[in-house]
């Protein structure tokens, strides 16, 4: 035992952890998997947490001079005291089954630090880095960034003596966030609720609030997809629907995991078939096959809520535009109003998941019948804080300096504290300053159940006008293009990887689309036989352009085909354009408008992503272009685009003759 000593703050625990689970992994004899080293340092934790809320002297501290059976002696006291103070959440079973120097190398890692008071939530730090693919992917499970719990929390605002739900609580940060906000403002009048599925996670999250305080709090191991009436019987008796004022959650996701029980399904609407009449989807009797669970947890969370109840749930991005997806806003717009949408950045839950996501606030109607227009919020965060491999960025200056608080400490790259700002000034005022970090629009001009940030960033549309009110150009959409028969747009083909490596002949994939030049991947060149069975149908020729229309983080790109490219096989995410006529302008003028930064802008604004894979689909069409009113510009413009290609051709053969001459 030691006297008080000053514990240090921290607010990234991942490293540690990643030691201690490498450390764990390598030297304990006979537990070696993830779950097994999580459940053994989710009680270490726990007890080291205890030791700091509830003993005045700290027991959760060793020296070098201890022996083994000190050390675990230390474990086990403060393990009796927590299972007699909680005893409604651990049992006999629980046990601390690391000894010796292990369990000597895990205390001292986590000895100088104050865990009560970190900033993240240490309990998914800890998961993110404990628990393998298996067990995070498999059910969907992914836990949810720190910032991204802040700016859901502070936007629904909840209020002593609401009654707060996480239906997909998973290990508690939600609830667990909310509860220190509360006991910060010395509040004790609240209602926390949370339903997990899996046992162990519900049992860490039970775990993981009892710790952090006494609150009144119930988690519950079920599904919250379930008919209400096979729940356990507490409960169906404290959980109902129409209860709650505030959800708040990140359902797990994914088309991998879809729900199939019809006994399910018939107690949603959207658990039913929807078809489309004109520009409305009609909800039908029958019900469907399956659903993913995320479009079931949105109306099981209409549901929960009560009449102005409040929610903001992280979904996949593919519900906010997919066309098949749009019967979903059908729905959602007769029962709660959609209050806001913030679109995250691919790399927000990397490197768990590089599935997109957004983040979707509604608040329930009280009357089904108002159909009146309003203003919905929505903003993109281009950047979250770290990269997509979990690492943390910082803002840095022109000179690439990092730039420093009043404090002196280094400033994350992370639009959302921006974005909440903006959304609190627009729920208190109702009147945003619109920027791509906060901007408003009336749900009358929502086009066809569209809801991504992006595709309505109106800073694109006032350059366009701006462009088109200085008469200097013919604003023309791909589509005027396409039905004027002026260019024609073709898709490739997916050959299949078993004709990899059989030949010579490039398989141009959109990853081989580099700096306007194709830079085929000799790995996967294709045999003779194989390009001439797609040779026609592909008919490449020289001055067609190759688009990337679908890929995370390509699309857009483009390349001229050369006389040295003619002789390839195009890859279905690419697209084909060729320009049938040169009446008005020529293929190089028409590469230079693709690669303008307003078309590349718009391009961007029109990619949908499902899951990981992002496209373009047909909006391309949509894309407005920007053509000079004045034919000498257009050719100067034609005649400089030439030039660099013809100086890229040139270069290629130059090289091909060198290596010609001197192999080896």
């Amino acid at each position: 035992m030691s006297n008080r000593v000053k514990l240090k703050e921290i607010n990234n625990l991942k490293l540690i952890f990643r030691n201690i689970r490498d450390y764990i992994a390598g030297n304990m004899t006979g537990i070696t998997r993830d779950e097994q080293i999580a459940k053994n340092l989710m009680l270490i934790l726990f007890c080291k947490i205890y030791d700091e809320k509830y003993n005045k002297q700290v027991k959760f501290y060793i020296t070098e001079k201890m022996s083994d059976k000190d050390v675990k002696n230390i474990m086990d006291s403060l393990l009796v005291d927590m299972k007699l103070k909680y005893n409604s959440i651990f049992n006999d079973e629980d046990e601390i089954e690391l000894y010796g120097d292990v369990l000597k190398y895990v205390i001292k890692k986590l000895q100088p630090y104050s865990l009560t008071t970190a900033n993240r939530d240490i309990i998914a730090d800890a998961f993110e880095e404990l628990i393998g693919t298996s067990f995070r992917g498999g059910e969907g499970q992914f836990f949810t960034p720190r910032n991204i719990v802040e700016m859901i929390i502070d936007v629904l605002s909840p209020n002593p003596g609401e009654f707060i739900m996480e239906p997909a609580c998973g290990s508690g940060g939600f609830l667990a966030y909310i509860l220190r906000n509360y006991q910060k403002n010395i509040c004790k009048d609240y209602h926390l609720h949370g339903i997990e599925k899996d046992e162990f996670l519900s049992k860490v999250a039970r775990m993981y609030l009892a710790v952090l305080g006494d609150p009144n709090y119930n988690v519950f191991c079920e599904n919250s997809l379930d008919v209400p009436s096979k729940w356990k019987n507490n409960t169906e008796k404290l959980v109902s629907l129409g209860k709650y004022d505030v959800i708040l959650t990140n359902p797990p996701f994914g088309a991998k995991i879809p729900i199939s029980d019809p006994e399910v399904l018939k107690q949603y609407e959207l658990g039913h078939v929807w078809k489309k009449n004109g520009s409305k989807w009609i909800l039908e009797t029958k019900i469907r096959d399956k659903q993913p669970p995320q479009i079931l947890f949105l109306e099981r969370i209409i549901q929960m809520l009560k009449p102005g109840g409040r929610a903001g749930i992280v979904l996949p991005d593919g519900m906010f535009g997919n066309p098949s997806d749009r019967y979903i806003w059908e729905y959602a717009k007769k029962y709660v109003y959609i209050k806001g949408v913030i679109s995250l950045s691919q790399e927000a839950f990397q490197p768990s998941t590089h599935t997109k996501t957004s983040v979707l606030f509604v608040e329930k109607k009280k009357d089904i019948n108002d159909v009146s227009d309003y203003d919905i919020f929505m903003a993109t965060a281009t950047n979250v804080g770290h990269n997509k491999n979990g690492k943390e960025i910082y803002l840095i200056d022109v000179n690439g300096d990092f730039i420093f608080d009043a404090n002196g400490n280094k400033i994350l790259n992370d639009d959302i504290p921006e974005i909440t700002k903006n959304y609190l000034q627009f729920i208190q005022t109702g009147k945003i300053k619109n920027s791509p970090k906060g901007f408003t629009i009336k749900l009358s001009k929502i086009n066809d159940n569209i809801f991504i940030p992006e595709h309505y960033d109106e800073h694109v549309k006032i350059r366009l006008n701006e462009l088109k009110i200085s008469g200097l150009y013919n604003m023309v959409k791909f589509s005027d293009l396409i039905k004027n028969k002026l260019i024609e747009i073709k898709r490739g083909n997916e050959i299949g990887s078993q004709f990899y490596g059989t030949g010579d002949i490039p398989f141009v994939r959109t990853s081989d689309i580099v700096n306007w030049e194709i830079k085929a991947d000799p790995i996967k060149a294709v045999a003779q036989e194989v390009y001439e069975s797609y040779k026609n149908r592909q008919d490449v020729r020289e001055n067609d352009i190759l688009f990337v229309n679908d890929g995370t983080f390509l699309i857009g790109r483009s390349a001229m085909v050369t006389s040295e490219d003619v002789n390839i096989i195009i890859q279905s995410h690419l697209r084909k354009i060729r320009l049938l006529k040169e009446d008005n302008f020529n293929s190089y003028y028409l590469f230079y408008l693709l690669n303008l930064g307003i078309v590349q802008q718009q391009i961007k604004n029109k990619i949908f992503t499902q899951a990981t894979l992002s496209t373009l689909g047909n909006r391309l069409e949509d894309v407005i272009l920007p053509i000079f009113k004045d034919k000498e510009k257009i050719e100067l413009v034609s005649k400089k685009m030439k030039q660099i290609f013809e100086e890229k051709v040139n270069n290629k053969k130059r090289m091909s003759e060198l290596y010609n001459t001197f192999n080896c």
